[in-house]
């Protein structure tokens, strides 16, 4: 029994890193995975933006979401660090640098997190749509909300 659970547990260590294509330096950034993510600052202080500065049809609610799918269920802290300031799997989502979009939009946002990064123009690995969870198409919107407030404050 004792060896079935090893194995299951490696065996999600090992698929929650092949969402970034990160699972060559796993022990390297397995060390935060349980770590809960920081709460962003108030808008007025540079954090996530206010209900005015949100795309067409985004709400605070979805960035909210968002931001509780991004440190669980959507295994996006993994390449992206448990502040999306990036790892060696995965780029800064807090800086204005985009590698493979323009960040821009909203909707470019979304196709990025639904389709993943195939080619990623910079990381080792690629990432999988849906970061290889089974995100429905509500909740890549919310991440994609959340993702989109912490460049755009």
């Amino acid at each position: 029994m004792r060896r079935f659970f090893g194995s299951v547990v490696v065996v999600a260590v090992v698929a929650a890193l092949g969402a970034c294509g990160g699972a060559e330096t796993a022990e390297e950034e397995t060390a935060d995975i349980g770590a809960a993510a920081p709460t962003p600052p108030p808008a007025e202080q540079g954090g996530m933006a206010m209900a005015a500065d949100l795309p067409e049809g985004v709400t605070q609610e979805m960035v909210a979401e968002g931001q509780t799918l991004f440190t669980g269920m959507g295994t996006c802290t993994i390449c992206h660090g448990p502040d999306a300031k990036g790892t060696t799997l995965g780029p800064d989502l807090t800086d204005d640098q985009w590698l493979n979009t323009t960040g821009r939009n909203y909707d470019e946002i979304v196709a990025v997190v639904m389709n993943g990064v195939p080619t990623p123009k910079q990381y080792p690995g690629p990432m999988m749509p849906r970061a290889a969870t089974s995100m429905t198409d509500d909740q890549v919107r919310a991440v994609a909300a959340y993702v989109y407030t912490l460049s755009h404050h």
